[in-house]
């Protein structure tokens, strides 16, 4: 019998960064990685949109067979994860950007957050920062566009250096020390993104912690481990495109189907 797969899903692909973290902490599980590609980017639509659609989602995988849900969208968790909980009962580790850890490095008291739009208009983001800011500063910097131009056009593009350039000088001129990526698709642009900063600038990525808090969850419910490493992919856009950009960040040629919940 095929044991049950950890869920994870992005608008895109994205969220493959967190998908290495979570591999590599957990060798013993298998994953199903759903990228809703005809939908990307979330970060432009309308928040009850991706309550929605973040709802179908979830629990269309459950009806797959998943043990566990990893929400590996930044913009998803701060629109959807809520409901989510309220009508999937399985454990779920959702992402948010890492402006705790970031007010526990930051010398300069200033903090700098990349997102998307979606994700820094969000009622969650603000409660975080309420929060957890206290006397430090967050620079919050929207980001259009770059999520979907680091999927289409690859982390290297001239493109990519324009749109970090736009986006990262205002963090460097305000004197953050901490940059929080606040969604999965950034830590592929991380060197680009560190070499905009000043040298010793931190750049937080929260693939790590959200690997360890599926452990303790996976673990406290006694469904730790029971795999075998297999990873199946699926794609809501063209499987052929996806397949591409895979190789491109992921640096490995793996099959993607097409599946539509």
């Amino acid at each position: 019998m095929r044991a049950h797969p950890v869920a994870v899903f992005d608008s895109g692909l994205g969220g493959l960064t967190v998908l290495r973290a979570l591999r590599g902490r957990l060798p013993k599980e298998d994953f199903f990685y759903f990228a809703d590609t005809r939908f990307l980017p979330y970060g432009d639509r309308p928040e009850v949109f991706l309550r929605e659609r973040g709802v179908l989602i979830a629990q269309a995988l459950v009806e797959r067979g998943a043990k566990a849900l990893v929400i590996a969208c930044n913009t998803a968790t701060a629109a959807a994860a809520e409901a989510i909980r309220a009508v999937v009962d399985l454990p779920i580790v959702a992402l948010e950007p890492g402006v705790k850890p970031a007010v526990a490095l930051s010398k300069s008291g200033v903090i700098g957050v990349l997102a998307t739009t979606r994700t820094l208009d969000s009622e969650r983001f603000q409660r975080l920062v309420g929060n957890h800011a206290q006397q430090h500063r967050v620079i919050a910097q929207a980001c259009p566009g770059l999520a979907e131009a680091i999927e289409s056009l690859g982390p290297d593009s001239p493109e990519i250096g324009r749109l970090l350039d736009a986006f990262v000088q205002p963090l460097a001129a305000a004197g953050a020390d901490v940059v929080v990526l606040g969604c999965t698709h950034y830590p592929w642009v991380a060197e680009g993104i560190a070499r905009r900063m000043p040298p010793g600038t931190t750049l937080l990525d929260t693939g790590e912690a959200v690997a360890k808090q599926l452990e303790r969850l996976l673990a406290a419910g006694d469904s730790l481990g029971g795999g075998s490493g297999l990873l199946t992919m699926a794609t809501s856009g063209a499987p052929q495109q996806a397949i591409v950009t895979v190789d491109r960040l992921f640096g490995a040629k793996i099959h993607v189907e097409h599946w539509e919940p």
